[in-house]
């Protein structure tokens, strides 16, 4: 790939995660959003002119087909991701796909096996993994400044409208806690805490729409136990704490966290971070993606193909709790 030239994106999906994925990438050195596809030819023109991109299609695999970009962003909703992230890498086209990646451990087995089998690059966005803050907070946990990690508490979540033809709590879009909040409280506790996982469980509570409303996740590591709970039943305090021995580090709203602060074995605050650099979060993994992509990788070090499939397994085990209930 010749780095001298702009490095084009293209992007599948014209809702409001994408227009926050094109501010990103004009802040991007090297980058540009070469053009956007929806399955509405009306609304991928009105996002195009809102954001001033040049093409615009109703029809994604013509756009893919026409544009053949160096990478795709797939902003749809997560019951689409599996169909559009293979379509992609039928035609050798890289992928940048939205969380949750995958609806399952079938899906995301399949993509990923075609993906290392034609050398083609795919990443999960799980943009919090690439934060400041949150990476600052990684550094005093990896660096021993709480001793050893005893026990993890994160809480996320909120009540959307509670209209069941929404995103949130349609099935056939992919709804329910799991693939919109619970794999943001998994994936960065995988990513805190790297360690050999003993055992994990689910309780879940159904909404009447027959999705997910309420996760929680128990999960036992080697040497320390993490208790995950994500709802969209309730406006809970966004917050993960992990405790060690010599002390905690809290995070608030950890999935787009800005701060974070580390207390000793007291509990009297030692250094608190804020991040005042970030203006768009979705930067580092747009940066990240070009990275890698030029370099001819087929999976990032930051979220590796593994980890999206761990928590690809995770929903498998919460799908399997509503057979059992």
């Amino acid at each position: 790939m010749n780095k001298e030239l702009p490095f084009r994106f293209v992007i599948l999906g014209a809702g409001n995660i994408a227009g926050k994925f094109r501010e990103a990438a004009s802040f991007v050195p090297g980058c540009e959003v070469a053009a956007v596809a929806s399955k509405s030819p009306e609304r991928a023109k009105n996002f195009a002119l809102k954001n001033n991109i040049h093409h615009y299609y109703g029809s994604y695999e013509e756009m893919l087909d026409q544009e053949k970009p160096d990478c795709a962003y797939i902003a749809v909703v997560p019951s689409d991701h599996y169909r559009l992230t293979m379509m992609c890498l039928e035609r050798n086209i890289p992928v940048l796909c939205e969380k949750a990646m995958f609806q399952n451990s079938r899906e995301a087995g399949s993509a990923f096996s075609l993906a290392e089998k034609k050398g083609i690059f795919v990443m999960e966005a799980m943009w919090s993994r690439f934060l400041p803050a949150v990476n600052q907070a990684k550094q005093w946990l990896d660096s021993g400044r709480i001793g050893t990690a005893e026990i993890a508490q994160f809480t996320i979540g909120f009540r959307p409208e509670q209209n069941p033809e929404n995103r949130y709590l349609n099935p056939k879009l992919g709804g329910g806690a799991a693939k919109d909040i619970t794999v943001y409280a998994y994936e960065l506790i995988t990513y805190f805490i790297e360690q050999k996982i003993k055992k994990l469980s689910v309780s879940v509570v159904w909404g009447e729409t027959g999705v997910d409303v309420t996760d929680h996740v128990s999960v036992i590591f080697e040497h320390t136990l993490a208790d995950l709970t994500a709802t969209l039943t309730a406006p809970v305090d966004d917050r993960l704490i992990i405790y060690g021995s010599e002390g905690k580090i809290v995070i608030p709203f950890p999935h787009y966290a800005s701060e974070c602060t580390l207390y000793d074995e007291k509990g009297e605050p030692v250094i608190h971070f804020r991040d005042e650099e970030t203006r768009n979060g979705f930067t580092y993994e747009i940066e990240e993606c070009m990275k890698c992509i030029r370099e001819g990788a087929v999976e990032s070090s930051r979220v590796p193909h593994k980890d999206t499939l761990a928590c690809a397994e995770l929903f498998d085990k919460i799908d399997a709790a509503k057979i059992c209930s």
